[in-house]
């Protein structure tokens, strides 16, 4: 897990080239007629997406300019978490179109959680060319994005934020008011990351903590120790589970045409059968 949390400062370029990629879009300087296609399609002409182009640079400069000292933590965190440079991950934030979600989940009794997904998804390239049927060449590139975990796929990494009470979040209490985590999609596979997660990070660091706030007794109070007992039985049950999924029986799907196709009379049946 250690590895997990360790920033890679060194691929700057590489990686902004890479979430930059995912974040712009290229000019399209041709039009195809309905005609061409037989479906309508609305396709945007070169200065008007010039025009949206900069409207978009003047959104993100002025995004840019509202980061505060509670945003920078969050990019911090994102960065350690997801192995991203801090400039990378500002670069994506504000590009992103749910970017107002971050002061929803900042304001008094604000959104409780507040995701990021870092994975494939399929992109323009740069200097894509509209085929004849109204599409474009495009391909899977990485990129972080703001998401309400209810629209897209999970399929690579999920960073989180979740609140712990509903006072406003200020540069003064980010750090107390505001948890982190992040989770991996193991080769697509959910269940295995959520597993992963909660055995190898969540359940050790509860087992080590020594505040319980009310709770004066820690570890030794029976409370306590029957809220580790159920989370240690939940863990058990999901691994069970994904054991199942993953052991299950594909049964052969048989043509029976060929069987049925030569049956006449009740002879045929009976050798059938």
């Amino acid at each position: 897990t250690e590895s997990k949390h360790r920033r890679r400062g060194g691929d700057l370029k590489t990686g902004s080239t890479e979430l930059g990629s995912a974040v712009t879009g290229s000019p399209l300087t041709a039009v195809l007629p309905a005609s061409t296609t037989g479906k309508k399609s609305t396709v945007l002409s070169g200065e008007t997406r010039k025009e949206l182009a900069k409207q978009a640079k003047v959104t993100k400069e002025e995004r840019r300019a509202q980061i505060d000292e509670r945003q920078k933590y969050l990019i911090s965190r994102l960065a350690d978490g997801i192995g991203l440079s801090e400039q990378q991950v500002e670069e994506a934030i504000i590009s992103d179109d749910k970017f107002q979600l971050i002061e929803q989940f900042f304001a008094p009794s604000g959104l409780k959680k507040l995701l990021f997904f870092y994975q494939d998804v399929l992109q323009q390239k740069s200097n894509a060319s509209l085929r004849s049927d109204g599409s474009t060449n495009s391909l899977l590139q990485k990129k972080l994005f703001i998401t309400m975990g209810s629209t897209e796929n999970f399929t690579g990494t999920c960073a989180f934020f979740l609140r712990t009470s509903d006072k406003v979040i200020t540069a003064s209490n980010v750090s107390q008011e505001v948890n982190f985590g992040v989770f991996d999609c193991i080769n697509g596979n959910i269940l295995q990351g959520l597993e992963f997660f909660l055995s190898q990070i969540m359940i050790p660091a509860l087992k080590s903590q020594q505040n319980w706030g009310a709770v004066k007794e820690g570890l030794k109070n029976s409370q306590i120790q029957d809220f580790l007992y159920s989370v240690d039985k939940f863990v058990g049950t999901l691994s069970s589970s994904r054991q199942n999924i993953e052991d299950k029986i594909q049964l052969t799907k048989v043509d029976i045409d060929i069987y049925v196709s030569n049956l006449q009379n009740p002879s045929d049946y009976i050798t059938a059968g």
